[in-house]
């Protein structure tokens, strides 16, 4: 495949241009090539010889983790995030570092979107969502604290998928907020990304809050999928969508239900009004939890949104912060209620196509509030806007129903029909 070194740089490289750059292609095909010997010698590993873009704040022994910022810059960890290394022993290839906004904040990245290079990637994981959309790589890592696996993978006309909180390890990946950080990945089908959850989800004894609840098969939960009953959320989702992205779902929707979906609309509850104000005030103060000791060092490091999401934190109060904890877990309660009214809830993924405008990364506002329950969520592209920018729809679903999220996701993409790739 042929990309400018610019692209590629964009994507991959999260160094100056004088540096080195975080994709080394010799090592990269010396990896390919053992993959190949194994695989021809009968080797049933279930990545095996699979080339996946890691997103720069997860740990990669040997190779710098800077998470796109000067504070992190010379920083080369000793050993593998749980998730890498769970990669690697499945025979897959990490082809590079992805670009990431800084400390996976809101600070834009240098990437662009490959369906229009005047618009956002989305963030955070900016450069995991366009390497895979641009067919540099068919799947990549990310994490979401409150949209930024779902946005990006939406904006980019892929499948993006964030498991439930706990299903997948953490360990090894620089934090934002630890109540909230998930760590999820982008593909370009339903399909592929089962098959890394099937990798990924485990119990991890780096990391005390994952679970170790059972793994069933995902894959084999998708490949007869049948039709679902889809409860579709409109007040919120649809009030904060523009005309183009209301049109598009409510013409989705139907587009489902003629197809033999069982669609019913539901109410969201009283709580899911607190939920937002709630985790800005919970973000803000784990951020501050792990950012104030590196900023007391280096503030003058930071870029401007993550220092001043770090200086808000360290000036809230603890009443503040206990009473935002006591709100939340109303609404996870409300919302575990919610999501057992069908197989899965739908909504728009994102309130517009994504943005003309490079100096921002986008709205998480219909991503977070199943970030803060630690609902699992998939976003599956659904078609173009009328600016020709991809458009998608996002399916949520009960804690620790992967399969049956998996299994909708796989049945709706088969009726919407699976997105070209953009015209590059």
């Amino acid at each position: 495949m042929s990309r400018s070194s610019v692209t590629v740089q964009r994507v991959f490289d999260t160094s100056p241009p004088d540096e080195s750059p975080r994709v080394d292609p010799e090592a990269a095909m010396t990896q390919a090539r053992r993959k190949q010997t194994e695989l021809d010698a009968g080797s049933s590993a279930p990545l095996i010889g699979v080339p996946t873009g890691v997103k720069d704040i997860f740990y990669t022994a040997g190779v710098p983790t800077t998470a796109c910022s000067k504070v992190y810059a010379d920083f080369v960890p000793k050993h593998d995030a749980t998730t890498v290394a769970r990669l690697q022993e499945a025979g897959g290839i990490m082809l590079g570092k992805t670009v990431t906004t800084e400390f996976a904040y809101r600070d834009p990245s240098p990437t662009r979107n490959p369906w229009n290079t005047d618009h956002t990637p989305g963030g955070s994981s900016s450069g995991s969502a366009s390497a895979v959309a641009a067919m540099m790589c068919p799947a990549a890592f990310g994490t979401q604290t409150r949209g930024s696996v779902l946005r990006p993978a939406s904006y980019n006309g892929i499948v993006g998928l964030k498991p439930t909180f706990g299903r997948v390890s953490r360990f090894g990946v620089v934090p934002l907020s630890w109540s909230f950080d998930h760590v999820g990945w982008m593909a370009r089908s339903v399909e592929d990304v089962a098959l890394m959850l099937q990798v990924m989800a485990g119990p991890d004894k780096n990391d005390p809050t994952t679970l170790y609840d059972d793994i069933p098969d995902y894959s084999a939960g998708i490949r007869n999928p049948g039709p679902p009953h889809i409860g579709v959320l409109q007040d919120y989702f649809f009030r904060n969508a523009d005309d183009d992205v209301r049109t598009h779902t409510q013409e989705v929707v139907e587009r489902l239900s003629r197809e033999g979906a069982r669609v019913e609309y539901i109410e969201l509850p009283e709580s899911f009004e607190r939920a937002m104000e709630d985790q800005f005030t919970i973000l803000n103060v784990e951020a501050a939890n792990f950012h104030e000791p590196l900023l007391k060092e280096k503030a003058d490091l930071y870029g401007p949104n993550i220092r001043e999401l770090v200086e808000t934190g360290l000036g809230i109060d603890a009443v503040t912060y206990s009473r935002a904890l006591e709100s939340r877990l109303q609404f996870i309660a409300d919302a575990e209620r919610l999501s057992n009214k069908a197989q899965v809830l739908l909504t728009p993924s994102t309130p517009t196509p994504a943005p003309g405008d490079l100096s921002v990364t986008g709205s998480a506002m219909f991503q977070g509030p199943w970030t803060s329950t630690g609902l699992p969520t998939v976003t599956v592209p659904s078609g173009l806007s009328q600016s020709n920018l991809p458009l998608g729809i996002q399916l949520i679903a009960a804690r620790l129903e992967e399969s049956r999220l998996l299994n909708a996701a796989s049945w709706c993409e088969q009726v919407l029909g699976k997105m070209p790739a953009p015209p590059l």
